[in-house]
């Protein structure tokens, strides 16, 4: 399995940002091919993170893709700043 997590700092509003990302984003992210799971996580502080997990490579580098289009079409307001990405291998899991 591969992961790809985002960090944004800088979001705007945390509340109208996961629910764009619940009723838009998620949906996109089950299509992906070798889809695990999603998950967007309020850090606080205006620091908001994205996992996915994928079950190889291709699929983790896709969403990062498709999360970069996702945010300049519908988040740009939302989240001002570039996320720190990284992806890697998943090496352990519960």
């Amino acid at each position: 399995m591969y992961a790809a997590i985002r960090r944004y700092e800088g979001v705007t509003d945390p509340i109208e940002t996961a629910r764009r990302v619940s009723e838009g984003f998620v949906p996109l992210m089950r299509q992906a091919p070798g889809f695990v799971a999603y998950y967007w996580i309020d850090a606080g502080g205006g620091v908001m993170i994205s996992t996915s997990v994928f079950q190889d490579q291709a699929g983790a580098e896709q969403s990062i893709t498709k999360a970069a289009a996702f945010v300049r079409d519908n988040l740009a307001s939302l989240l001002p700043n570039p996320p720190q990405v990284t992806t890697g291998k998943v090496v352990a899991s519960a």
